[in-house]
């Protein structure tokens, strides 16, 4: 398998992993135990057609575009706004959703703002807004010099979620899809990842208590009650982690994901895209990957994907 489709399937994932949380978004896990997702829904929390993404994933092609084409943070910023103000990138040109830290600093780059100074800085901003877009920019510089995808990371997801919490977030994941690319296990990737990310981890000695299930190995083995699935940023990456260590297939680890409740649909996405750069060609169910984009989208997105290198 080719690290091009590698890249592929990791959006495509993300894009399925997102849609399959849609309809069950804000659902409680008690209530998921009862009637788990197993396979593509309709309508539900948005009422919304299956295999409909959200911001999850607009903002994720958005951002996929921008680097595609070479856009500095800047341009990325206003592909945003588009998103927000006309429904680029969105399923049916729809939005129908926004979180409220995206939706602030986005107004401010539409205002005019540089993406240097438009992102929340307070520790209460800490959802996961940015980490649910931050895939394209591992795909992307996961082979180049480290200290290049560190600045897009920090850019890109800093326009609107600029803690070192949602800054580190994004480091962490961003180093495990680079391990996954190369060719490695789950486990062995998350170690590698760990070790990378560590220095980084220690210049920011305020965040280490914060992200110690991560970087000690602990959130593999913990009991899915310990794992939380809100919108807080850490609970999104431990969630996201935490089902790509415990599951062994694509369809597996996703639906994993979304019957923990919650914010399902980021962390579908979020699990979906490092399970689709693992799993590869063929791991996502057909009748998934074909409510969620057609022949003709698979073909603009492996486009895009082509130029990110």
């Amino acid at each position: 398998m080719t690290v091009h489709d590698r890249k592929l399937v990791g959006v495509l994932g993300a894009l399925v992993g997102d849609a399959l949380g849609v309809p069950v978004e804000f659902q409680d896990r008690k209530c998921l135990d009862k009637d788990p997702v197993q396979e593509m829904r309709e309508y539900g929390t948005w009422n919304q057609p299956a295999g409909t993404w959200s911001d999850d994933g607009a903002l994720l092609l958005c951002t996929l575009e921008g680097l595609g084409q070479g856009m500095s943070d800047q341009h990325i910023g206003q592909l945003y706004v588009r998103w927000m103000t006309e429904g680029y990138w969105a399923k049916r040109n729809t939005v129908f959703d926004i979180g409220g830290t995206t939706a602030t600093t986005l107004r401010r780059l539409a205002d005019g703002e540089s993406t240097s100074s438009s992102g929340a800085t307070s520790e209460s901003s800490n959802g996961n807004g940015s980490l649910m877009r931050i895939l394209p920019v591992a795909l992307t510089f996961h082979d180049q010099d480290e200290s290049m995808m560190m600045e897009r990371i920090r850019g890109i997801g800093g326009m609107t979620h600029a803690h070192e919490r949602s800054h580190l977030a994004c480091i962490f994941y961003g180093l495990l899809v680079a391990e996954l690319l190369n060719g490695k296990s789950a486990s062995t990737a998350d170690t590698h990842a760990v070790k990378r990310f560590t220095p980084y981890l220690l210049n920011s000695p305020e965040e280490s208590a914060t992200f110690e299930r991560l970087v000690t190995g602990r959130i593999a083995s913990l009991d899915r009650n310990d794992i939380q699935s809100s919108g807080y940023v850490m609970h999104t990456l431990e969630a996201a982690v935490w089902c790509l260590l415990n599951y062994d297939s694509f369809e597996n680890t996703v639906l994993a994901a979304v019957n923990l409740g919650g914010d399902t649909d980021t962390t579908g996405c979020v699990a979906g895209g490092a399970a689709g750069v693992l799993y590869g060609q063929d791991s996502i169910p057909p009748p998934w990957l074909s409510a969620t984009v057609d022949d003709a989208l698979v073909t603009q997105i492996a486009g895009l994907v082509a130029l990110c290198t």
